[in-house]
């Protein structure tokens, strides 16, 4: 972009959502500060205490893939030069659906295995080296500064946390990308705004990861990524098994208070549990790398900013700030990345995003992605949400779906294009598609693989197939 729309713009946060912001916020104004409490510089690709659940195995799908790629050439590239596993979603992730593992089919769809803080060490160190971008890490954000009759938000008040006062950073725009700890909604009402809706779905998630150090006794995987054995209503456990750079990692899941321990026993048991005994084989003998960590998460929050007829000028809202998903569906980063597209594209006009467009598009951008997830989450009896015919009906239709997928490499190739964000769920719903969904075409003669590789033992001698 030649002229710049302003010369100063500033991100609350440095985590994915912040750093995609100043990527794109690096093309429109002349300075873009990120203001971040961590000390990034020292984290490295290590975890960071503002991100505790960063321990937990996180994925990028496709379309946030595609969008990083495009802002950042050489993406991929650089994850495979650091060791990170990258392979097809549908013929080196395994998905299972009541213990049935889906048709193995090339989806096209790249699987990066990277956890989260490798993704932002690459979103930080291709960002902040470009021209005007400044990061003021160990800083704290206390509020927003408005005009006198606070129709413009002209700047922010932070403190360092290595001593001083009070500051004021003044910006032409200021973009939210705190995350799910945001307090926009409150900072907006002092200011006389009011409160965007809410959407909830209360879930009462917990998910308990434990690291296993490689080479593994019995390693189900061999050059494939991952086992994901999901979670169903009649089956509310699930987990994801996946080879990652430097070692090997599972996340178990549990609702409605359902945990899984973190004490290595309890976390076995809970483990041998899954439907798909491959996952425990694995583990059983394994050594544990690291101490296993828990989070507990209460529930998926939409906010919906663009019902409101009055917000103030030069100030924007992305990433978790805006929607917090269940991250079961991993469509967090995703959904960050396709907010940070939304602020390109407005910015690409040259002119300073207005609070309608902008949220406008966002919402767009959410409405797939919330529908997936808040409607599989209320298909589980115990789950708190708004529940309708329409996600009743989608939610019998999805279980077809997902049954199919195990016999149908069509199907499942299908679902994989709308969990991924590639194709809008409707496609799911075509003629041709349903045909194969509700009348079983394709079984698993026409499959084009349906087991894994053979597993091999710490001694080299082959076990019985993986899957």
């Amino acid at each position: 972009m030649g002229t710049k729309i302003g010369d100063h713009a500033v991100v609350l946060g440095g985590s994915i959502a912040g750093m995609l912001a100043a990527r794109v916020l690096s093309d429109a104004y002349s300075q873009v500060t990120v203001i971040e409490r961590d000390d990034l510089t020292a984290a490295g690709t290590d975890l960071r205490p503002a991100i505790s659940w960063a321990i937990h195995i996180h994925a990028l799908l496709e379309r946030g893939r595609i969008i990083i790629e495009d802002l950042f050439p050489g993406f991929v590239d650089d994850m495979i030069a650091a060791g990170v596993p990258v392979g097809d979603y549908g013929s080196t992730c395994h998905y299972y659906f009541n213990g049935d593992m889906f048709a193995v089919t090339d989806t096209g769809m790249a699987c990066v295995a990277a956890n989260r803080p490798v993704i932002e060490h690459f979103l930080r160190s291709r960002t902040l080296p470009r021209p005007g971008v400044v990061l003021r890490e160990r800083t704290d954000i206390v509020g927003l500064v408005a005009n006198e009759g606070n129709e413009r938000i002209t700047g922010v008040r932070v403190q360092s946390r290595d001593g001083g006062g009070e500051e004021v950073i003044s910006a032409d725009l200021i973009v939210d990308a705190s995350g799910r700890g945001s307090r926009s909604p409150r900072w907006l009402e002092e200011l006389g705004y009011e409160k965007a809706p809410e959407e909830k779905v209360q879930m009462d998630l917990t998910y308990t990861t434990m690291d296993f150090v490689g080479p593994l006794p019995v390693d189900p995987l061999g050059e494939d990524i991952a086992l994901v054995p999901t979670a169903t209503p009649g089956f509310p456990r699930g987990g994801i098994f996946a080879r990652l750079a430097d070692r090997y990692a599972l996340t178990l899941t549990g609702i409605a208070g359902d945990r899984a321990p973190t004490d290595h026993d309890g976390f076995l048991a809970y483990a041998k549990t899954l439907p798909v005994k491959e996952v425990y084989n694995a583990i059983e003998n394994a050594e544990q790398r690291a101490p296993a960590g828990s989070f507990r998460f209460p529930a998926s929050v939409r906010r919906h900013y663009e019902k409101l007829t009055r917000f103030p000028a030069g100030y924007l809202i992305l990433g978790d700030a805006a929607c917090i998903f269940n991250p079961v569906y991993a469509q967090g980063m995703t959904v960050a990345a396709m907010g940070a597209n939304v602020l390109r594209k407005h910015l690409e006009k040259g002119v300073e995003p207005t609070f309608r467009g902008y949220f406008r598009d966002l919402a767009k951008e959410i409405d797939s992605p919330w529908m997936m997830s808040a409607s599989a989450d209320l298909g589980y009896e115990t789950v708190r949400g708004k529940r309708t015919l329409a996600t009743k009906i989608g939610n019998a239709y999805m279980s077809k779906v997902m049954a199919a997928a195990a016999n149908d490499p069509v199907v499942a190739r299908g679902f994989m294009r709308t969990i991924s964000l590639i194709d809008p769920p409707q496609a799911l719903m075509k003629p041709s598609m349903m045909r194969r969904v509700l009348f079983s075409v394709g079984g698993k003669k026409n499959a084009t693989v349906t087991t894994l590789p053979t597993a091999k033992t710490d001694t080299g001698e082959a076990e019985r197939p993986a899957a």
